[in-house]
């Protein structure tokens, strides 16, 4: 959008939007652009949301061809889409999400991008990666001229894990009949992981322990994220174990039953990635719009409890 004010035609279609949050924000949302790499069920379920909320754009980053496990959990994908067809699933979702807001501007990006590239966007959302590219790709965030936020997302089984860093972050919270200026400091992924377990609260969400373990496994492994069997139960049982002699914890913490889960249930659950895609569509529009309380910094979800658990899992001030 060129201008500072919204048309005729943005004030018509987020009439409702508008309403509740108001002229602002919604002025802030049209003129935000987000990048999406690694597209899951829980990711397109989140596109969907902040397409549908009139964001200015998505760009699309996933050059992974269709595979019957992406189809289970994909509603952008077409139910007669021939495998192999060729196209990459971001250039199949493309197709979809443009129909759900012709008004927001969505697009396709393929390979590996560094520095200025991203200096366009508001936010950058990764979908399930690997240890070592949710650090680069939020170093990279953290390094360049203008705030750029970033979040990570990984649903596995009934569990589904946020990750939140927005940098030195300043937003406005309403408290009895005035309006407050709030500001957070947060960490890093890679300072987040890093902290001793041991200085972490007593009771603090085993999901966080368990997906540790799995990340370092597949790491350890060689692993994509997301390759494992029932058959690597024994070998990560021995990894839990080291980690948590090493971090002085008790492995009660990690319990046998979520690890197993984790391992085995790699296919996402849709249920849960539209729970999840939903909050984090939420914190997105949050973060754009300088409106409402921000996750600070994990987000948890099982939904054997059905429980959503907000963990602050930064370094000290």
């Amino acid at each position: 959008m060129d201008g500072e004010e919204l048309t005729e035609q943005e004030t018509a279609l987020y009439d409702r939007q508008i309403r509740v949050w108001g002229v602002d924000a919604q002025r802030r949302l049209s003129k935000s652009h987000i990048l999406v790499s690694g597209i899951t069920g829980t990711i397109v379920e989140f596109c969907k949301n902040i397409v549908l909320a009139g964001v200015g754009s998505v760009t699309l980053m996933d050059d992974r061809m269709v595979t019957e496990e992406a189809i289970w959990a994909n509603f952008l994908i077409p139910p007669d889409e021939n495998m192999p067809s060729g196209r990459s699933l971001a250039e199949v979702c493309f197709d979809a999400l443009r129909e759900f807001n012709p008004m927001v501007h969505v697009s396709v990006e393929k390979g590996i991008f560094d520095g200025d590239f991203y200096d366009k966007f508001s936010a950058v959302v990764v979908g399930r990666c690997s240890l070592a590219t949710k650090k680069r790709i939020n170093d990279i965030c953290r390094k360049r001229p203008k705030r750029i936020a970033f979040y990570a997302v990984d649903c596995r089984d009934s569990c589904g894990e946020i990750f939140v860093d927005l940098q030195n972050y300043t937003y406005a919270q309403k408290k009895l009949e005035e309006t407050v200026e709030c500001q957070l400091q947060y960490s890093s992924f890679e300072e987040a992981v890093a902290l001793p377990w041991r200085a972490l609260p007593r009771k603090m969400s085993k999901l966080y322990f368990a997906m540790r373990v799995i990340e370092k496994f597949e790491q350890d492994e060689g692993r994509n994220p997301g390759e494992t069997s029932i058959a690597d139960l024994p070998s990560v049982l021995k990894l839990r174990k080291q980690l948590c002699e090493g971090q002085s914890m008790n492995e009660s913490n990690i319990p046998e039953g979520l690890l197993e889960r984790l391992l085995v249930g790699t296919k996402e659950h849709p249920p849960v990635c539209a729970i999840i895609g939903g909050i984090l569509g939420q914190e997105v529009i949050k973060m754009i719009s300088g409106k409402g309380d921000p996750v600070k910094n994990f987000f948890f979800f099982d939904a054997m409890d059905g429980k959503g658990i907000i963990e602050d899992i930064s370094k000290p001030e």
